[in-house]
């Protein structure tokens, strides 16, 4: 089968000196993808599951998802220096709500600088901007062959990772049996159910690009142990909690999780997001 690369540069890839936040969130990364999927000038679209939105539009769905790279976040850091050893005042850049809210609740003696970019210009900016380090997706830099430069992989006991982190999926259209059939092997039945419950856990919470969200699913044999989080627009309030169940039972996991977070504090959160007219329907 031959198969063409077509390049599609997104709205979330130009605007990168605005916060996702101000711009209308993950969303921007896939919506010209998904237009040319939709007048089938595509067949399908490659997406980091992180930046697919929970509603999809009519026609199109997640058909498959590949085996996950490593979820957690890492530093890379000045002089290697680890977050532990940061100096109070150090400059960490991240343009993610969730990484700075949990970085905050461990550190607050450190500052945190907006990042936006591709993954070498956020790089580069250590020494262009001054930073002592910056908070990125491990599984960005290993699939760019640069997992060396990693100073410290943050557990997720830690940092919670992003719903989706480190998953890529293949988004085709609902009709198109050729195509699904055509990609139907590079599915991983694993990765499947863990993000399918992170999306569950998301979707009942309703996303928030203005709100720290985070979820990670872990199946074990038939086991699914799904971890959630939800913070405040003052960053002074963090609920995490978790749930066990089979791993037939993901998106119904993730849904009770969210409901045990909405009830311990969660909902209080949404609503206040809610007054404040900052809702927009998407995970930052």
């Amino acid at each position: 089968m031959a198969v063409e690369t077509v390049v599609i540069k997104t709205k979330g890839d130009i605007l990168q000196d605005v916060p996702l936040a101000k711009v209308g969130g993950k969303g921007l990364f896939v919506k010209e993808i998904e237009d040319a999927l939709l007048l089938d000038e595509i067949d399908i679209a490659v997406h980091r599951m992180k930046d697919v939105p929970m509603d999809l539009p009519d026609g199109l769905e997640i058909g498959v998802m590949s085996e996950r790279e490593d979820p957690r976040d890492v530093l890379i850091s000045k002089d290697q220096r680890r977050l532990e050893d940061m100096p109070v005042g150090a400059r960490i850049g991240t343009g993610s709500l969730r990484r700075g809210f949990q970085l905050l609740h461990l550190f607050p003696e450190i500052e945190l600088v907006p990042l936006r970019g591709n993954l070498d210009t956020r790089i580069r900016k250590i020494q262009t901007d001054g930073l002592d380090g910056i908070i990125v997706a491990a599984a960005g830099l290993k699939r760019m062959g640069w997992a060396d430069r990693i100073t410290q992989v943050i557990p997720v006991e830690i940092m919670l990772p992003a719903v989706g982190q480190g998953a890529l999926g293949i988004e085709l259209r609902t009709n198109d049996e050729a195509v699904r059939r055509a990609v139907s092997f590079i599915n991983h039945a694993r990765t499947w159910v863990e993000v399918s419950a992170e999306r569950a856990f998301l979707k009942r919470l309703g996303g928030g690009c203005q709100l720290p969200v985070a979820a990670y699913g872990v199946k074990e044999s038939n086991d699914l142990t799904v971890t959630g989080l939800l913070g405040s627009l003052d960053g002074r309030e963090m609920i995490r909690d978790e749930v066990r169940g089979v791993s037939e039972d993901a998106e119904v996991l993730g849904t009770s999780l969210a409901e045990r977070i909405l009830s311990n504090g969660g909902q209080a959160i949404l609503d206040d997001v809610y007054r404040k007219g900052l809702f927009c329907g998407e995970q930052g």
